[in-house]
């Protein structure tokens, strides 16, 4: 019934809390239900909505909000809610359901794994509690440490909710009290709290301000520190080192705190510093996270998308810094994340400004100026380009290309419509652009996306969780969408019925003949979750217990699980590619052995249409380039495309391919 295993928990165990989570009753935690008709209605609790579009179906074991589109199943709603990983919404069900969770037998390798890290975030909240003490009650602490905070006017409450802390200025000081205290040196190291410097324990943070950094769970996974007296040689900032529980291209400062409220204002801040996000809760806003002055990267974006798809990323006035970070922020629109951007008054910075003014004051300022991204940046690179043509020109390509990476095709169309206006240019020139790259990623990844060239962490499983951009660049989407729902829906119904030569029935399953059209084609989409969908389905036909609803909605990715429930959740309809001008309307069910054939072959026509366009393509190349050989070779395979072509319009009723 599941598609993998998950690490360190039991099969059967996972098998037990699916059956055990019944939607509605996990759902109803949360949510106040009311009954209607054979689904529940409530309030969705991930968007603010005052009309219910929030449906939960106990038949069919999911939920799906209209509203925002949020949907999955028990366990998808756990992780949504609770904001956990997929392991921890698994236990949160299986306390609930009070089922032992039942973990497997773990390989010596994958113990010592699991014992160091437990090891390091030991001797990480044993540091932090050091650091935290050392500020409130050490002289040195309290002079220097707590001097510096209060000179920079931070309160108690804020200092104690990030537990800020001070390292001494002592070159060893820490390292010799977690000795004491029977912390390993190994574990010092690892961490980077210590240096092994000739067989002797340095302290990497000696002298500094301290601000751990924790997980969204809540733990210290690593520290920060500022230095506080003038050394030239020395960094202002220093950062944890790369370790087992610490990468800091996947944390942000401050999302512990900050994950509540964006969540429930729909919105974050994204800053730079440390003491920006501690300015900010002290001025009473507490959705902001920092950076940490590392380039944004694509895991720090899906991090914050777990609370909210709303990003407002806050520049103080250098406008060197804004421009060296223009391209990293170019991620945030792939993500499909609304993303704003506020420039700060000359001479000011996110901390010094917050502290200027009170939470309304702050929120009203950042409402009147926040602009959106694609919008700044072309303000911001026009002044550099001015009437220089040259200039220009580079301005319209890296404008497109930002608006090219949007995945949303109406979000793209509002985008090109404004910056036609700023830029003064025609918005054929541009969607002509936009469509060249777009075409190019489709091209790159139908090349890439090949199962033999995949390399180990570029797996079908890895790609399907980050496939919204390659959804809007394939041309396919609708005929492969179409070919999803009928597996999910009727992949276990009888298409074709005969009697073999001793008299026995031989069925064709609706699943088992879509497969088999697609893998005799050699037929795969380039949109790797609904790859992974056939590619499982497929490895499953010869399991005589699998279920593809449960299958899919089961699922461990969240993607594929979230895809699955949003196609169950969808109303049956019967599509005008299917329907004539019969008098009686007609089931799906009863009308499989019509749709599911034209359903196959209206997606190998597309295909062929494209694949001839391509063909058309490069036989115009090579008649500008008079390459004979070429264009032979091209002819051959167009006229082996106008045959198939010709084989799917008969198939398909006279119907002409064009």
């Amino acid at each position: 019934m599941f598609p993998i295993f998950v690490h360190m928990i039991d099969q059967s165990t996972v098998a037990r809390i699916f059956d055990s989570s019944e939607i509605s009753e996990v759902v109803s935690d949360f949510v106040t239900l009311k009954k209607r008709g054979v689904n529940f209605l409530g309030l969705c609790p991930f968007h603010n909505e005052k009309t219910p579009s929030f449906t939960v179906s106990p038949a069919k074991g999911i939920y799906k909000c209209f509203g925002c589109g949020k949907g999955g199943n028990s366990v998808n709603f756990i992780m949504e809610h609770e904001h956990l990983d997929y392991v921890g919404a698994l236990k949160y069900l299986a306390k609930k359901y009070h089922i032992e969770v039942v973990e497997k037998e773990l390989s010596p390798e994958q113990e010592r794994q699991k014992n160091d890290r437990e090891s390091m975030m030991i001797v990480n909240s044993f540091a932090q509690k050091s650091f935290t003490d050392n500020l409130h009650t050490n002289p040195q602490g309290i002079a220097v440490g707590m001097g510096y905070m209060r000179e920079r006017g931070f309160r108690d409450d804020i200092i104690k909710k990030f537990q800020v802390g001070y390292c001494l200025e002592a070159w060893d000081a820490f390292s010799n009290s977690a000795l004491d205290s029977g912390y390993k040196k190994e574990y010092l190291v690892k961490t980077g709290l210590s240096i092994d410097k000739e067989n002797r324990l340095l302290d990497r943070f000696r002298g500094r301000i301290i601000f751990p950094i924790h997980g969204i769970a809540g733990r210290v996974t690593a520290f920060g520190g500022r230095i506080l007296k003038k050394d030239a040689k020395a960094a202002k900032y220093l950062n944890s080192p790369e370790s087992e529980i610490y990468h800091k291209s996947r944390i942000l400062y401050g999302i512990f705190q900050a994950k509540k409220t964006a969540v429930q204002n729909d919105k974050c801040f994204l800053v730079e510093g440390y003491t920006d996000v501690l300015s900010f809760h002290q001025a009473g806003i507490e959705n902001v996270v920092a950076s940490s002055g590392t380039a944004l990267t694509a895991d720090q974006i899906r991090l914050i998308k777990r609370f909210t798809n709303n990003i407002t990323i806050i520049f103080d006035g250098d406008a060197a810094g804004i421009k060296a970070s223009l391209r990293g922020i170019d991620l945030v629109l792939e993500q499909e994340v609304n993303v704003k951007v506020l420039l700060l008054p000359e001479g000011e910075d996110p901390d010094s400004f917050s502290r200027t003014m009170g939470a309304s004051d702050l929120m009203a300022y950042i409402e009147k100026h926040e602009t959106d991204f694609i919008v700044f940046k072309t303000n911001l690179l026009l002044k550099d380009a001015k009437d220089d043509p040259v200039k220009r020109a580079n301005l319209i390509i890296d404008i497109v290309h930002s608006i090219a990476i949007i995945p949303d095709g109406i979000v793209r169309a509002v985008y090109v419509r404004e910056c036609s206006n700023i830029l003064n240019v025609d918005e054929t020139v541009l969607y002509n652009e936009i469509n060249k790259i777009i075409h190019k990623v489709k091209q790159d990844t139908w090349k890439k996306d090949q199962r033999s060239n995949l390399p180990e962490d570029q797996s079908p499983q890895t790609l399907a969780e980050n496939s919204a951009f390659l959804r809007s660049a394939n041309e396919c989407d609708l005929e492969e969408r179409a070919l999803v729902r009928t597996l999910l829906n009727f992949g276990g119904e009888v298409l074709f019925s005969e009697k073999d030569e001793a008299g026995k029935d031989e069925q064709m399953l609706v699943g088992e003949y879509i497969i088999s059209e697609l893998v005799s084609d050699e037929l795969e989409s380039i949109n790797p979750l609904y790859k992974l969908v056939f590619d499982q389905y497929g490895e499953n036909l010869k399991n005589d217990s699998f279920n593809s609803k449960t299958f899919f909605r089961d699922h461990s990715n969240e993607k594929v699980s979230q895809l699955a429930a949003d196609i169950l959740s969808e109303p049956h309809q019967l599509s005008g590619l299917w329907t004539r001008n019969e008098s009686v309307i007609e089931s799906e069910e009863m009308k499989l052995k019509e749709i599911v054939p034209k359903l196959v072959n209206e997606y190998k026509g597309k295909k062929v249409r494209l694949l001839m366009k391509e063909v058309l393509q490069e036989m115009q190349k090579a008649q500008e380039t008079r390459d004979s050989d070429r264009m032979m070779e091209l002819m051959q395979q167009k006229m082996v495309l106008d045959k198939i072509k010709n084989a799917i319009s008969k198939e398909l009723g006279g119907r002409t391919i064009s």
